[in-house]
């Protein structure tokens, strides 16, 4: 935990504006906002002065908060500050964290996780912000890095102790850029004369060690409720993270990533079918989110989606369905449930080094397996990026090779035009019988949930699992005909094998009736990355 003595170099004085203390933890910070009455406020040697008042922050109930205290790879350090920032996808965080020997740092979120990052010095003009595009390579600060996004963005609202005069009042070009040393980069264009750079990695709560965390308590939960702009169901917004809530009542997606006040963005989709594992299910998996670093933790679904391939050109499709895990200290995951079996992934941080037509990550050679579009069909539940409606994603997947073949990676790209960004995801497969005991499924579920064989003969195992086969085709046919957008919704087929009374039949009646609206984000990697992908 931070000591004192910062404390004691630090200066306090009464707010100019309304009396309030206002303290200066390092006496390298110039500026501070007032706790009391937001006014923004300049020291200038032992006076304070008052130079306006910022906006009320987006109450988002991150765990994070002024004071909280941990490690960063050995050393100290406080939150001192925080920068509210908004762009088209939603809000994110930066925070200020001041070290004991009076270094600043930023702490900020990234795709379902965290970066902690420190401002760096430019030695050479930058590409102009113009000139970017998602995917390029190019040189920063002598080095080699990717562009991953460009953005517009505004800083919104501040808070506490910082090191230099808070921007409220234009907006300014943001564009994050990765490495192959799993490093991110930030060029913040708020003066184009003179770009700020920033270089961070990844980094989960756990690994700070930190404390004085906000609380998680229902009453702190349901603070954040909104009423479906749909039906009218009251729904509650359980992560601080959320830009998108499915309604539980009408399945209508609604749009949260500017706030719960005022007129909701909402639209409603196809019925679906049910997630086999239910929404709020708890599991423990092992996952290495870090190298050489495998660790059993439980995991919660909070989110769910059926995807689909289109533009194929072909008569054949890929369906899947992705589950979103959640865990308060290590951020996102996802398990995947394709047509050859399951699997788990999570973004990474950095990019991976070309290798011909394939990638070489983390000392491990990658093959490219193929090219593909996605998008996803039906959702339930809570998700960290903002879903959109027919929204497609653009995909390559590569599988290990030799000892690692059971290792997976994904690049997606997502949004189109000047709002596109790259994203990169790693995970391995997982056996059907590692997440029926992971999440403490019935047995009698084991069969639905075997991908990699089809069901054999006579006894009657075999016929119980042909029952689950058969009903998992009857899923997919589902599926198919609710990404075929309503073009192609021939429930013919189901009539003619089930009859005109059955479920199977009377199912697909109801999906081709309704309103199918479609959503954006999917991959192999499972996940669309535009809510919380910019950052300092």
């Amino acid at each position: 935990m931070a000591t004192e003595d910062r404390a004691q170099r630090g200066y306090r004085a009464a707010c100019p504006n309304c009396g309030a203390p206002v303290e200066f933890r390092s006496a390298a910070s110039a500026f501070a906002v007032c706790s009391y009455c937001r006014s923004s406020i300049v020291r200038d040697g032992e006076a304070l002065q008052r130079i306006g008042q910022v906006a009320e922050l987006f109450d988002d109930h991150s765990p994070l908060q002024l004071g909280a205290a941990g490690r960063h790879q050995g050393a100290p350090f406080v939150l001192v500050g925080r920068l509210q920032y908004r762009y088209a996808e939603g809000t994110w965080n930066e925070w200020h964290a001041l070290f004991d020997n009076g270094r600043s740092g930023w702490l900020s979120e990234d795709n379902g996780r965290y970066v902690f990052a420190f401002d760096a010095p430019l030695d050479a003009a930058v590409p102009a912000p113009e000139t970017l595009r998602p995917g390029q390579s190019v040189s920063v600060a002598g080095q080699a890095w990717a562009v991953a996004s460009v953005a517009a963005a505004k800083l919104i609202a501040a808070q506490g102790e910082l090191p230099f005069k808070p921007n409220l009042e234009r907006g300014f070009v943001v564009a994050d850029v990765r490495n192959t040393r799993g490093e991110v980069g930030t060029l913040d264009y708020g003066d184009p004369a003179a770009p700020k750079w920033s270089i961070g990695r990844s980094v989960a709560i756990s690994e700070l060690a930190m404390t004085g965390l906000a609380e998680s308590s229902e009453k702190t939960l349901k603070a954040r409720g909104v009423e479906c702009p749909s039906c009218g169901t009251a729904l509650e917004v359980k992560l601080s993270s959320t830009q998108s809530i499915v309604c539980h009542n009408c399945h209508a997606v609604v749009d949260v990533s500017q706030g719960v006040g005022g007129d909701l963005q909402h639209y409603a989709q196809a019925n679906g079918s049910e997630p086999q594992i239910p929404l709020g299910s708890v599991g423990t998996l092992a996952l290495s989110l870090a190298p050489g670093e495998k660790k059993a933790l439980p995991w919660q679904v909070v989110g769910y989606a059926e995807r689909c391939e289109v533009d194929t050109g072909e008569d054949e499709q890929s369906f899947w369905r992705e589950y979103l895990l959640y865990h308060r200290t290590e951020g996102f995951a996802f398990l995947v449930d394709a047509e050859d079996g399951w699997s788990w992934t999570a973004p990474v941080t950095g990019v991976p080094e070309r290798a011909g037509e394939g990638v070489k990550y983390q000392g491990v050679l990658y093959r490219k397996l193929y090219d593909y579009v996605g998008k996803a069909t039906y959702v339930l539940g809570e998700f960290y990026w903002r879903l959109a409606r027919d929204a497609k994603t653009y995909n390559t997947d590569y599988i290990g090779t030799g000892a690692f073949s059971a290792r997976r990676i994904n690049r997606e790209r997502t949004g189109s035009g000047d709002s596109q960004e790259i994203t990169w995801s790693a995970g391995e497969t997982l056996s059907a019988d590692a997440v029926l005991k992971a999440f403490k499924l019935a047995p009698e579920k084991a069969s639905a949930l075997q991908r990699d064989a089809l069901p054999g003969s006579g006894n009657a195992a075999s016929l119980l699992a042909k029952v689950f086969f058969w009903g998992f085709v009857v899923v997919v046919l589902l599926m198919m005909f609710r990404c075929d957008g309503g073009e192609q919704r021939d429930c013919a087929p189901l009539r003619a094998t089930y009859g005109e009374a059955s479920a199977e039949y009377q199912n697909c009646l109801r999906s081709a009736r309704s309103g199918g609206g479609r959503v954006g984000g999917g991959s192999w990697g499972g996940w669309s990355s535009g809510g919380g992908g910019s950052h300092k």
